[in-house]
This record gives C-alpha cells, sequence and structure tokens, in this order.
C-alpha cells in the first residue's frame, strides 16, 4: 500500500472527534508513531482543520406556580443562534526509527475543547449570555517496540496544558444569574499504554490505546455569588481531570489497493468535573456534568494511481440523555467524512472533509432538572489538510 492510501484512511476524519462527547477534539491519534518514514526511518507532519458548528435552538419560556395558577415570567419562542463559535485545530508529530525494533515519536494535539456563547438578554430570556470557553494543548512522548513484525508495544508520557472560564447567564439560573468563573491554565502529566498486531503483507494492523486521565489544579476566580453575601474575586483552587479513553484503531488490505479502516473511542465523560469551592457550596451541584462517550468510525481508502488516493467513511456516536448541560446542547452524532491525499515526491499532501448531524438536545437548569429549551437539526463542518514528509 502506497503512503497515499494510509493517509487518504487518516484524512477521512481529520478532525478526529470534533464535537464528540461535547469537548472532544481530535480523538488522541498516535499513527505518526506507525509510519515507516524515508531512507532514514524519519516522519514529520503538520495537520490544522476547521470546524464550522450551526447549532440553534428554541427557549421554552419559564412559568411559575400562583395560587391560580401557572404564570408565565418568560414567553417561548426566543431563538438561540450561532451558539457554538467555529475553532481550529492544529497538530504536528516527528517519528524517528532509532534502532530495527525501537522507534519514538513526538505528537502534538488539542484533544480537548469548547466554544460556547448563547446570545440574548441575561434579564429576558432563559440562558442568554451563557458561555463556555476550555482549551487544552498536548505533547505525547511515545516509544514503541516491535518483538516481531507482528507484535508491538508502545507508550509514552503525555505533557497537557488545559485552562477554561464559564459564565452562567439567564433567567433560567435564579440566584446564579450573572455567576462567572475563571480557570486559569495549568500544565500537568499523564500517560498512554498500547500494544499492536500487525501482518504488513496483509496492510492489516489492530492498535490498542489506553490514555490516562490528567489531573489539573487550576487557580480559580469565582464572581457573581452576591445573592449569597459572597465578595466577587474569590480566589481558590479547583482540581479538573481531563478524562481517560481507550482507541482501538483497525486496517485492513480487502483488495488490490484497497483498505478497509475503523475504530472505536471510548471517554470517561461521566468523571469530569468542574467543582469551584463557592458555586459547589452554594448551588449543592457542580457546574458540568456529562455522559461516557463511545464513537464509531468504518471506512474504505482506494488507490486510484500509484500517487493518488481517496476514502470514505461513516462516524457514530450513539446520544445519551437528550436532556444536557447548557454547556454543551448536543447529543451524539452521525458523520460522512471524505478524504484524499497525493505524493509528490517525499512528501504527501492530504486533505479531508466531513458533515455532522448533531443529536437533537434539551438544555437544562435547577434540581430536578427543568428543560430551559429545544435544540434540533442541528450540523457541523470541518474542512482539514495535512502535510507530511518522509525522509
Amino acid at each position: 500500500m502506497k503512503r497515499a492510501l494510509g493517509s487518504a484512511s487518516i484524512l477521512a476524519a481529520i478532525a478526529g472527534g470534533a464535537c464528540a462527547g461535547g469537548l472532544d477534539r481530535t480523538g488522541q491519534p498516535i499513527g505518526a508513531l506507525f509510519e515507516e518514514g524515508g531512507a532514514n526511518g524519519a516522519y514529520v507532519e503538520l495537520s490544522f482543520a476547521h470546524t464550522s458548528p450551526d447549532i440553534t435552538g428554541t427557549g421554552d419560556g419559564i412559568s411559575v406556580a400562583t395560587p391560580i395558577g401557572p404564570v408565565d415570567v418568560l414567553s417561548s419562542g426566543f431563538g438561540y443562534n450561532g451558539v457554538g463559535d467555529d475553532f481550529w485545530t492544529f497538530g504536528a508529530a516527528v517519528k524517528m526509527q532509532l534502532t530495527e525494533a525501537l522507534s519514538a515519536a513526538v505528537i502534538f494535539d488539542q484533544p480537548y475543547g469548547t466554544d460556547i456563547a448563547y446570545n440574548g438578554s441575561a434579564t429576558a430570556t432563559e440562558l442568554g449570555g451563557t458561555r463556555a470557553f476550555a482549551e487544552t494543548n498536548a505533547v505525547t512522548g511515545l516509544l514503541r517496540y516491535a518483538f516481531d513484525p507482528r507484535w508491538s508495544v508502545h507508550g509514552g508520557i503525555r505533557i497537557e496544558a488545559a485552562e477554561g472560564s464559564i459564565g452562567l447567564e439567564g433567567v433560567a439560573y435564579g440566584p446564579f444569574n450573572g455567576y462567572d468563573v475563571d480557570l486559569e491554565r495549568d500544565t500537568s502529566l499523564g500517560y498512554s499504554l498500547g500494544y499492536a498486531y500487525e501482518i504488513p503483507e496483509l496492510a492489516l494492523r489492530v492498535a490498542l490505546t489506553y490514555n490516562s486521565k490528567i489531573s489539573h489544579d487550576m487557580k480559580t476566580t469565582e464572581n457573581g455569588l452576591g445573592a449569597f453575601g459572597l465578595p466577587g474575586d474569590l480566589k481558590t483552587t479547583t482540581e479538573v481531570e481531563t478524562p481517560q479513553s481507550i482507541n482501538l484503531d483497525m486496517q485492513t488490505g480487502i483488495a488490490a489497493n484497497t483498505l478497509l479502516f475503523g475504530s472505536v473511542r471510548w471517554v470517561d465523560w461521566s468523571e469530569f468535573k468542574i467543582d469551584p469551592k463557592y458555586f459547589i457550596g452554594t448551588a449543592r451541584e457542580g457546574l458540568v456534568d456529562l455522559d461516557d462517550a463511545t464513537t464509531y468510525e468504518i471506512g474504505l481508502a482506494r488507490e486510484f494511481t500509484d500517487v493518488w488516493a481517496g476514502s470514505v467513511a461513516v462516524l457514530y456516536e450513539p446520544g445519551e440523555d437528550d436532556v444536557v448541560s447548557p454547556l454543551s446542547p448536543t447529543n451524539g452524532f452521525w458523520a460522512v467524512a471524505l478524504g484524499t491525499a497525493y505524493e509528490i515526491g517525499d512528501v504527501t499532501v492530504s486533505g479531508g472533509a466531513r458533515y455532522m448531524w448533531l443529536g437533537d438536545a434539551k438544555p437544562e437548569t435547577g434540581t430536578p432538572d427543568v428543560i430551559r429549551a429545544e435544540f434540533e437539526n442541528n450540523t457541523a463542518f470541518t474542512l482539514g489538510m495535512r502535510i507530511a514528509y518522509n525522509f
């Protein structure tokens, strides 16, 4: 199989898990570790992608109980438009063959993130002004040892930097309307472990990789709890754990110049919490509550000429409970992705596009949950590109 064929299969889903699980953006790829490299056994790549979500919803209104029956505080029907902002993801990797059996790779990715902002007035809509921003950058150093042409193990250290901010605004938040928290950037360590089985003559490879959770102690500033008699600029430290995950990546040749590929990715989002000291002390619950997510992918890549290949893939993440946090107003997805790759000497240029149908969701607030809006028929579109050099 030519380099272009493998590159086309990867680029079918170039943006990884963008929007998956609400926060998953790259899928924590390690494919560079398995690249053969050029004459010196070396390989380098640079990739980037742009995702444009179209996330809209309609407010359900707010009513209160009175002795004569429910009375509307807010009428239903307010339109929440452009709730998810466009975002870029960048990636890079370098792989070196150290000995016949030992290779190493350094991979940069941006595994998790969100950029949510609700339009509307904080005093005249259910959720207007609510916002969430999070960004992570990770560098992973991996070693791979091949016992023979078929069996190998890999593992290494992941250095991750994370930061974020959240603002709760809108009548639906009651006394917490106007609360905001800033979580300063923190850098911490985790690890990855895995193994792979290959049959090179069949282009078959099955690789299983575990990524540990990473615990961040983030300097925190809370504001907007005046309704509880608390001042502003409350300084604390909040422990935030980015989740553990498992990736199963598979590929095999099924005919001349044709590759079947797929993957399964599980992320332990139910253990991801953001519990600032003063907010949890007054609300008696945390800011974020997500369900675990499993994302499936299957696709075909075909070599059309010695230097040109293309691919198509389908991705699916089943939705869980459609009652969700306003900070993550989606619930699973379907996606179709196309990729293509072209070799120019030792350089391979790849491009990909993906269209996602995001699952319907109902943002809620309060305990017990009260649905505040309906989000339906939302989508996201991603374009990406990768340049790789074998030397």
